[in-house]
């Protein structure tokens, strides 16, 4: 039997990460394993979990070796829990981990589990490369051999080209376009300018500086190999500065609007959050900062170009939002994950659009503005960087912490647009 007798609430407790690091940098001679591990024992530890057996754990990443098949699992091995605890892995691009916690929050809400830890993590600097598939081919040839000289007739075949590295890439097998490429062409559909891109990265930038000044992230983010702190956050950055950037998609059309300052760098890192039923948490003497009461997931046609690649979430939030029975304006908190300021600034317009609602979202009426002082307060991944896979559930962390200080919030949104078309969002009310 799939579902219990009644649907519960699904408590977020908390979260914990390792600082996100620029690519290349701090954790250039580290990988997934070591960083989802300290992100996961950091949750262990903040929360007292030593020895006790959770219904699940799961977690995932983009950029995964094939030694990574059973990612999760070997990690929470490593973490103090009960070994008997199980291990999941998951990947919806950027979208991973906010997905991850959905799943673990419908397996409290059904009464499959009563505790769990969703999370995510992701490398630039120790990505998997390949060699040609000829080469591959060959080497499964040889290795079929029955013979002496079956197994080495192959390697006659060898040839330079072989030993030339394919390098993982982010750009859309469909389209042939980057990521940065295809918001590109989104920026320039929705007519937004460089001058409002750069406004929104400056913002996210003091932002997220700003936090930690106040001692926000003091216990959501644990210290891990040397570094204390998120190394890409520039406090002292100016609207001058960034204006200076050259276009970084679209250099040579002179119309290219995204630049390195007003887009996600490439970034390493870890993150990891509790979630579990209310009478769990009680038994446990555990507070419960919020309540995940809602998610979806949402795709669309951007290899027929009826859509632009990141524009998912413009239509995942509505939907949402009629499950329930909810306006946009509802909301203390909105956290619009930064996988490019003209994405975020694309979503908002189109949400605004008459036209956008009408005829894409088959609404009768704009969904409307919202007040940008409620946007990404603490800060998001320009500032913070995207290790792509662990992104949503450090902005649920993040959202929760906030919920549980402000008496005065009752909820806040996520969004989060993903490769592939693909966009995951969820709704987090205060408990």
């Amino acid at each position: 039997m799939l579902v219990g007798s009644s649907v519960r609430r699904v408590a977020v407790i908390g979260g914990s990460r390792i600082p996100f690091a620029r690519a290349h940098g701090a954790y250039a001679g580290i990988g997934n394993t070591e960083m989802l591990t300290a992100a996961l024992r950091g949750v262990v530890e903040r929360f007292k979990l030593q020895g006790l057996r959770l219904g699940e754990v799961a977690a995932g990443a983009v950029m995964k070796h094939s030694r990574d098949f059973n990612l999760t699992r070997e990690c929470l091995l490593s973490t103090g829990l009960d070994p008997q605890t199980p291990g999941l892995d998951l990947q919806r691009a950027c979208g991973t981990s906010l997905e991850t916690a959905i799943t673990v929050g419908n397996k409290i809400a059904l009464g499959q589990i009563e505790v769990g830890i969703a999370g995510g993590v992701d490398t630039i600097s120790d990505t998997p490369m390949v060699y040609p598939r000829a080469y591959q081919q060959l080497l499964l040839q040889s290795y079929r051999g029955r013979s002496p000289w079956q197994r080495a007739r192959p390697f006659f075949g060898l040839r330079p080209r072989h030993f030339k590295p394919v390098f993982p890439s982010a750009v859309e097998p469909r389209t042939g376009l980057s990521m940065g490429e295809s918001c590109e062409l989104m920026a320039r559909h929705w007519q937004i300018p460089r001058e409002a891109q750069d406004e929104l990265a400056h913002a996210s930038h003091l932002n997220a500086a700003k936090a930690w000044k106040d001692g926000f992230n003091a216990d959501l983010v644990q210290p891990f190999n040397g570094l204390a702190s998120d190394n890409n956050i520039r406090a002292d950055t100016t609207l001058e500065r960034l204006a200076k950037l050259k276009p970084t998609f679209d250099p040579s059309s002179g119309q290219g609007t995204l630049t390195a300052g007003n887009s996600t760098p490439l970034t390493d890192g870890a993150s990891a959050v509790l979630l579990a039923s209310e009478e769990w948490a009680r038994a446990h003497q555990l507070p419960v900062q919020a309540w995940l009461s809602y998610g979806k997931a949402w795709a669309v046609d951007f290899v027929s170009g009826r859509d632009g690649l990141l524009m998912a979430p413009a239509h995942a939030v509505p939907a949402m939002l009629d499950d329930a029975q909810l306006a946009l304006q509802d909301f203390d908190y909105y956290e619009i994950h930064e996988a490019f300021a003209a994405q975020v600034l694309c979503t908002l317009k189109a949400w605004e659009s008459e036209e956008f609602c009408r005829e894409r979202l088959g609404r009768d009426r704009p969904l409307g503005t919202i007040d940008r002082s409620k946007l990404n307060v603490k800060g998001s991944s320009i500032a913070y960087g995207h290790p792509f896979a662990a992104t949503g559930t450090r902005i649920l962390a993040v959202l929760a912490k906030l919920l549980a200080n402000d008496a005065n919030a009752k909820r806040g949104l996520i969004s989060i647009c993903t490769a592939g078309g693909m966009g995951v969002t969820a709704i987090v009310e205060r408990a």
